[in-house]
């Protein structure tokens, strides 16, 4: 947001096959995608309650418009980890890349890179973590799961480290995955050409609650689940910060600091573990207060527009994670889709701070939202 007044200009008006909104992204998303690939992609767990309210309460969330304020020399910067972001706006981690386009997370990485966009690359990505961050200048941060064992985790965050990657993200919501009645309605399953390359010679846990193996669960694979102590070890001896992802309680997010986290994500992991668990806005309010500044809080999970990255920084929120727009993004028009969903998402954070009266993030806070505005009359 430079000088006097702002005007939203797409970076790419000659692309006129391009969607024109991020809905329309979604929509022809949806319609492109092979039913299995768009249960996967775009579904969550179970009948979809937890989905729903990570709508339902942004939407249920208003604006406070502020008019005449000095807009000018206005940005969106902020320094996170020592590091300075043109806007507080990450792509989330998410798998399998190459199965919405053939360029896959590089594809994501050259498009974010394009926006000046911080990516988070998983540990299930379809192509090695090395080509991807070769790609992308700005994928700087990599997510992992627990690898059944402290070594293997740590074998995984040493070469993460030794490819360049500056934060480590740990997925702790999902010990087990969710139960995802589309996914199992389509019969969603790997192609021989896909596979999590990046985790080649480490043993991995399995994961599936739907097993034909009849013991409990628990018994199953309870010996290879981490636990708090395993998380302050893998925090104690990683080569980079850990940022441990998938927090929803206070209580979690307390321990998760005293354990050695450089930060926390709150999350619900996109509505696709628990059905039934909150939304991450609505608990994201307490997760700050619990925590005081004493580390980055981020948060994903419903993020759909530039309007709900306010109101999730007015809440709190240091920064946002997307995934689901930049999987549309991805779907649609490869590189080029990942680019322009970007720039539209940080198009609309710019007009909702210069209509709310905010210069810089700084500007953005718990007084510029109204909760649940819906019920006022």
């Amino acid at each position: 947001m430079q000088g006097q007044a702002f005007i939203p200009m797409c970076p790419m008006t000659s692309a006129d096959h391009l969607p024109l909104t991020l809905p329309d992204y979604h929509a022809r998303a949806a319609e492109a995608l092979q039913a299995e690939h768009a249960a996967y992609f775009l579904s969550g767990a179970g009948e979809g309650v937890t989905m729903r309210s990570n709508r339902r309460d942004f939407e249920a969330i208003g604006l406070r418009p502020q008019v005449l304020q000095d807009l000018r020399n206005g940005d969106t910067k902020l320094t996170l980890f020592g590091t300075q972001m043109a806007h507080p706006i990450l792509v989330a981690p998410f798998a399998y890349q190459s199965l919405l386009d053939e360029g896959g997370e590089t594809a994501t990485a050259q498009g974010a890179t394009a926006q000046e966009a911080l990516m988070v690359l998983s540990a299930q990505s379809s192509q090695p973590m090395e080509e991807v961050r070769a790609q992308g200048g700005t994928c700087d941060w990599f997510q992992l799961y627990w690898q059944t064992n402290l070594d293997g985790t740590l074998m995984l965050a040493d070469r993460a480290a030794k490819a360049g990657f500056q934060v480590l993200v740990l997925t702790v919501d999902a010990p087990v995955n969710g139960v995802r009645d589309d996914e199992m309605r389509t019969g969603f399953v790997l192609p021989d050409t896909v596979r999590p390359v990046n985790l080649d010679g480490l043993p991995q846990p399995v994961f599936d609650p739907l097993s034909e193996d009849d013991s409990f669960l628990f018994n199953r694979i309870a010996h290879v689940l981490p636990r708090w102590d395993d998380l302050r070890s893998f925090c104690e001896q990683s080569p980079l910060p850990v940022v441990v992802k998938g927090i929803l309680t206070p209580e979690d997010a307390t321990r998760a600091v005293k354990a050695g986290a450089a930060g926390v994500i709150v999350s619900n992991h996109g509505a696709r573990v628990l059905d039934g668990a909150p939304s991450a806005i609505s608990v994201l309010p307490n997760i700050v207060q619990a925590l005081d500044g004493s580390v980055p809080v981020l948060m994903d999970s419903g993020v759909r527009r530039g309007s709900d990255v306010f109101k999730a920084l007015a809440l709190g929120a240091d920064a946002v994670l997307v995934g689901r727009p930049v999987v549309c993004g991805l779907a649609v028009a490869g590189a080029l889709g990942v680019s322009h969903v970007l720039r539209l998402l940080r198009d609309e954070l710019e007009v909702t701070m210069a209509l709310t009266g905010c210069r810089t993030l700084a500007d953005i806070t718990p007084d510029r939202v109204i909760p649940d505005a819906h019920r006022l009359t």
